[in-house]
């Protein structure tokens, strides 16, 4: 799992799940914010997905 250089928003995280999971980033992008109003740790989880997650290779664009 790569963070997205083309569906890119904020860090592409959320593209870069959508792309592992072949579906569009629209969709993990709502469900990210739906789940973000639950309180929990999804914010920590994704600035630590952020730090943690590779890049795509430019090679693969």
């Amino acid at each position: 799992m790569h963070r997205s250089r083309n569906h890119k928003i904020i860090a592409g995280v959320c593209g870069g799940i959508a792309d592992s999971i072949g579906i569009p980033p629209t969709i993990v992008r709502v469900l990210w914010l739906l789940f973000s109003l639950i309180p929990g740790p999804l914010w920590v989880a994704y600035v630590l997905l952020w730090i943690f997650m590779p890049k795509a290779p430019a090679a693969q664009y």
